[in-house]
């Protein structure tokens, strides 16, 4: 269901999932569409969406539409122009896949690297894209993202860390129940994207934008499409943007130098550690949560069942206390 805000506007809910399992791939991963599957019967049953207003994208053999890159970041576009300001429109993205860390361009980072989730035709996506896709964002409106992804946290660039590496859990004894439970890393290492990419182009240079930009052209990324001094001005818009809103939130599966695990569990559902966390934590809430409670209270089920991944919140402070996904 639509709500409606004190001013008598519609509040649309609007929402991308996108699910990667790479099958039949040295990368194949087990639990992803999986995770967006049920997120989307969650945001259905308890949080209002309609089924019209929600578009899925996974890798799945009959799936016509492939979560590929242009075609993620067409949907978030579509999902934005739907936006309307002033409205308090909830926009939400749910990604389960593969991430990835590559080479920072940034004068702040010259040695550090930035985070990318890695759709399934490994045309990264990064987190200056997610960025540039925030400041669009019409006023008054929300976007609220969970990346279930290896090296997700900071997914958005510049956005403020509110629960970060360095928040404190608590004190819960570990319980990790591995029989007929297969684990496997959300990640590839920059070697292996590399790899991958060089083995479609036959070019050989470690630069993963001349990769990019030789196999999608126009569809790469923001930070494979500018140049350096170019993309330190746009970064520099949009800090000084963001210092007048920021409608982003990112709750992560893990810290940026983390891994986030997919599990596989004999002949059951396999499923993202982080994703099966935030579905316990809202079956155990029937209540509305915060953003920073959903976080800790997902922090703390990891811990229990003996996962080393600590999700992270990135927002705003006025965001870390609104509702997750303004729940009616």
């Amino acid at each position: 269901m639509n709500t409606i805000d004190q001013q008598g506007m519609v509040k649309k809910r609007l929402a991308v999932l996108v699910g990667c399992n790479y099958p039949n791939t040295r990368n194949e991963l087990h639990g992803c569409i999986n995770d967006v599957l049920a997120m989307k019967e969650t945001i259905l049953s308890r949080f209002g969406f309609k089924q019209e207003d929600i578009e899925v994208l996974t890798d799945e053999p009959e799936s016509k539409v492939k979560p590929t890159g242009a075609n993620i970041k067409a949907a978030l576009r579509r999902m934005v122009d739907k936006a309307q300001a002033g409205s308090g429109d909830i926009l939400f993205f749910h990604y389960s896949g593969h991430g990835t860390r590559i080479p920072s361009v940034k004068s702040a980072h010259p040695f550090k690297q930035d985070e990318a989730i890695v759709p399934c035709d490994f045309n990264l996506i990064t987190d200056v894209d997610f960025r540039e896709l925030v400041n669009q964002l019409p006023k008054g409106t929300s976007f609220t993202m969970i990346s279930d992804s290896c090296h997700s946290g900071g997914l958005i660039d510049k956005e403020k860390e509110q629960i970060g590496p360095f928040s404190v859990s608590s004190n819960i004894s570990p319980d990790m129940e591995t029989t007929n439970k297969t684990i496997t890393s959300r990640a590839l290492p920059f070697k292996a994207v590399l790899d991958h990419l060089s083995s479609l182009t036959g070019i050989t240079t470690s630069d993963v934008g001349t990769h990019l930009l030789e196999l999608f052209g126009g569809d790469a990324g923001l930070k494979f499409r500018l140049s350096a001094m170019d993309l330190m001005d746009l970064l520099e818009t949009m800090t000084a943007r963001e210092k007048h809103v920021d409608s982003g939130i990112l709750l992560s599966g893990c810290q940026a130098d983390e891994t986030s695990a997919d599990v596989g569990v004999g002949n059951g559902k396999a499923y993202g550690a982080f994703s099966n966390a935030i579905q316990t934590v809202l079956k155990e809430n029937e209540g509305a949560l915060k953003n920073k409670q959903l976080v800790m209270m997902a922090r703390d089920v990891l811990e229990r069942l003996g996962f080393h991944q600590h999700p992270c919140l990135y927002c705003s402070d006025q965001n870390a206390d609104a509702t997750f996904l303004s729940q009616p």
